[in-house]
């Protein structure tokens, strides 16, 4: 099977946990009396813990090969949302659900090192190994709720068999990389000077598209008014951000990255500003236009974000994947206390902004300038720990 492809099933079963925890927030209000303040203390708890750690261990990772990171990581962060309904206490439910969080933040940087090897520079196959994570965090409520609906938390156990599995098939992955990359035979890599500059623009403009991205996944349910037509707004979103991190991909193959973020932050512009402007059923097909204009230039993010820190690249991997939700996490409770100040229309009219400023710090970025050398991927020492 395409290694790229077994890397995004195994993107998938990890972010999968992302999404898990905002389905599980309900069943723990419904069983345990859990008021919003500490059910978004449990959310909190995986987003924020994720994003401070993020780029630790992709500086960790920069300095040595961790391979065996990536599925230590992901059944870390499967373990965490299995204990997270077995104890009572909102202390215990608080550290395995930052558990969790700290799996998801330790898998993504050498894992996104490792997707860049397996996709020999080709932007598609690293489109592809976004979708992958796109979709487990997309899919994570159709798992989550209905088996939680049976169960109740206590059935949360049942939730690590994605991650034993993922990490089962991406082990496979690893030793076909490393066979293939070790033994005298060299991987093509970058070098060059590590541009910082260009790479906190880059940065900027994650955290802006994050926002924008997550305040719409956040409200845009109730907006529509809840029950099936909020239903029926997510998977519109969900689906739309699938088809725009592929499409993004290819565009980018075509006319380059750059210029393909570009375009579709101008075009994230006008659909944003037609969600909350749509009469009815209309504003779905806004809210499909938002998400593919927002998703399409995910994956870019991460090549570019290697690229401009070609020395750096598990550095850069933790960012650009880290930032693309918990940024957007942090920010969404500012966004609601607009909305009950105000109107929800109105809150939601306020994420043009953040396309805009997404847009225009794009204009500030060029392609990066590279030169392909070659490098043995053992060249970096690998520190004791599991093989």
């Amino acid at each position: 099977m395409n290694r790229i492809a077994v890397l995004a099933v195994g993107h998938a079963s990890v972010d999968l946990y992302q999404g898990a925890v905002p389905a599980l927030v309900p069943f723990l209000v419904a069983e345990r009396g859990y008021g919003y303040v500490a059910a978004s203390g449990i959310v909190l708890a995986a987003t924020l813990l994720s994003s401070i750690v993020q780029p630790v261990f992709g500086a960790l990772t920069d300095r040595w090969r961790m391979p065996w990171l990536i599925p230590v990581s992901m059944t870390t962060a499967g373990l965490g949302v299995a204990l997270s309904g077995v104890g009572s206490a909102y202390l215990a439910t608080w550290l395995a659900v930052a558990l969790s969080g700290l799996g998801v933040a330790a898998y993504h940087p050498e894992s996104a090192r490792l997707a860049r090897i397996a996709s020999e520079g080709s932007h598609v196959r690293m489109s592809w190994f976004s979708l992958g994570g796109t979709l487990g965090f997309a899919t994570a409520p159709l798992l989550v709720t209905p088996l939680l609906s049976v169960t109740g938390v206590g059935g949360s156990p049942y939730l690590v068999v994605p991650a034993l599995l993922g990490a089962l098939v991406t082990v496979l992955v690893i030793r076909s990389v490393r066979a293939g990359t070790g033994g005298g035979q060299a991987a093509a890599t970058v070098s060059g000077r590590d541009d910082w500059p260009a790479f906190l623009r880059l940065t900027l403009v994650i955290v802006s598209r994050s926002i924008a991205y997550v305040g719409l996944s956040a409200f845009v349910a109730l907006y529509m008014g809840g029950g099936l037509a909020g239903g029926l707004a997510l998977f519109v979103l969900f689906g739309g951000g699938a088809v725009g991190t592929v499409l993004g991909g290819r565009l980018a193959a075509r006319f380059g990255r750059i210029r393909t973020m570009r375009a579709a932050y101008l075009a994230s512009i006008a659909a944003i500003a037609g969600v909350p402007l749509a009469p009815g059923w209309w504003a779905c097909l806004f809210i499909a236009l938002s998400s593919m204009a927002l998703y399409a230039p995910f994956s870019l993010h991460v090549t570019l974000g290697q690229d401009f820190l070609p020395n750096r690249i598990g550095t850069a991997s933790g960012v650009t994947l880290g930032l693309a939700v918990s940024a957007g996490g942090l920010a969404s409770p500012l966004i609601g206390a607009l909305a009950e100040a105000t109107t929800l229309r109105l809150a939601l009219g306020t994420l043009v902004a953040f396309a805009t400023l997404s847009w225009l710090l794009s204009r500030t970025l060029q392609e990066p300038t590279l030169n392909l050398r070659a490098e043995n991927v053992q060249d970096r020492p690998e520190p004791p720990g599991p093989r």
